[in-house]
């Protein structure tokens, strides 16, 4: 062959030079610097992503099992539906409304798999930019910080509602005032349970005010269901919110992942549910879900809806998800108390009722900026900057090093307050 012309090599070798450096993703990027440390008591308590006590990564006993059956089954590696296998979709859709709620019954959700809860985020974005005349979507001051992004490229402005009272607490005379004062069908962004960053959530009779204020303000409600089961082991417990909405009337979207509840994070499993008026308007739903959908990732990956799929279906490895789901979520409630009574036993003043009070994989711990860069300089302990910690990354036998260091960066803040 020729030698490609010096003046098209040149055009080439130039196309993308006026292009800047991105910033490192302020999640991701923690385990970046993570990695590049060789001190060996570093740890790395930023991504979200459960570790056994030892801090491995887990692989549910469920998991294994319905992995094996798979291989017995000899299973084909055909596309997938444009939507998703219809046995993950309707499993899926009772485990989140619970198969005896109205939604279910009266098969009024429309539901696609998607690429686990960001992929579903990002559909439910594309469909509701699509299909309302809003384009602003309200997300809780704070939020998890990958919904801005999300929805700002999906084509959405991105304005906040009161939520974190920055006491360890819930602001909800604020949330709802924000909420009354937002014009009669605005978009809003609730999670359903185990609130990502703060792990603070509304309680029963606070849901219930919300959706009744919500429908008499003919709000679009759009659901983030991250962790159902996985923050207080119990799945209908953790879907309280989602399902009461439902209950008074309110057609919700909602996003839903089995990352965490079934420690699937690279499969990339998730689901977007929306309800309906009735089953002719599921129909109309899903033809425009798939046009969003066929453009984008054309169908979706088969194995963990696979997985999935048995998991929920069968008896047997059903019970055994229960009881690990539970497992998992008790170990992060046991991280939450140990590193309280740890803080109290190094000396610490500070009030950390907070910690146990929040639920869920993170805790809002409080600690400010300057205080995370001195975890991260002088004790070599990687967290995002707004001071949430992974209570999934902490295992027992670094709880008291952790509470040492908290104890280093904040001692002096205590003493000024005394």
């Amino acid at each position: 062959m020729g030698k490609v012309p010096t003046i098209l090599a040149k055009a080439f070798i130039h196309e993308w030079n006026h292009i800047e450096m991105g910033p490192p993703d302020p999640i991701l990027g923690i385990t970046v610097a993570f990695r590049k440390d060789p001190n060996p008591l570093k740890m790395n308590l930023g991504v979200g992503a459960y570790r056994d006590d030892n801090g491995n990564p887990f692989v549910l006993e469920c998991v294994k099992k319905a992995k094996h059956l798979l291989e017995a089954q000899n299973v084909n590696h055909e596309y997938a539906p444009i939507q998703g296998p219809p046995e993950f979709c309707t499993l899926a859709a009772q485990l989140l409304f619970g198969q005896n709620n109205v939604a279910i019954t009266e098969k009024r959700v429309a539901t696609a798999q998607a690429l686990s809860g960001t992929g579903a985020l990002r559909l439910a974005g594309e469909f509701l930019r699509k299909f309302t005349k809003n384009k602003e979507i309200y997300l809780p001051n704070p939020t998890w910080a990958n919904h801005i992004p999300i929805f700002q490229n999906s084509g959405f402005t991105t304005s906040t509602y009161k939520y974190y009272d920055g006491k360890g607490g819930l602001d909800f005379n604020g949330m709802k005032q924000d909420i009354q004062n937002a014009a009669e069908g605005s978009i809003f962004l609730l999670h359903a349970c185990a609130h990502n960053p703060t792990g603070v959530d509304p309680n029963e009779a606070q849901w219930k005010e919300l959706a009744t204020l919500c429908k008499q303000k003919k709000h679009i409600i759009l659901f983030d269901c991250a962790y159902q089961g996985f923050a207080s082991g119990n799945p209908d417990q953790d879907a309280y919110s989602l399902r009461e909405f439902t209950t008074q009337g309110i057609n919700v979207v909602v996003t839903q992942s089995f990352a965490k509840s079934l420690g699937l994070y690279g499969e990339r499993v998730g689901a977007l549910h929306i309800v309906c008026d009735d089953a002719n308007e599921v129909e109309k739903v899903m033809s425009q879900l798939m046009i969003v959908i066929r453009p984008s990732y054309s169908s979706p990956p088969l194995f963990g809806a696979r997985i999935v799929s048995l998991v929920l279906s069968n008896p047997e490895l059903k019970t055994l998800w229960d009881k690990e789901v539970k497992m998992m979520a008790d170990r992060i409630i046991t991280m939450r108390t140990q590193l309280v009574a740890e803080l109290k036993a190094v000396g610490s003043k500070k009030d950390w009722t907070h910690v146990t009070n929040q639920i869920g994989m993170f805790c809002f711990s409080g600690l400010t900026p300057t205080q995370v860069e001195k975890l991260t300089a002088n004790w070599h302990i990687y967290m995002t900057k707004n001071g949430r910690i992974s209570m999934a990354g902490l295992f027992s036998n670094r709880v008291k090093y952790l509470a040492q260091a908290i104890h280093d960066v904040t001692k002096d803040e205590a003493a000024n307050k005394e």
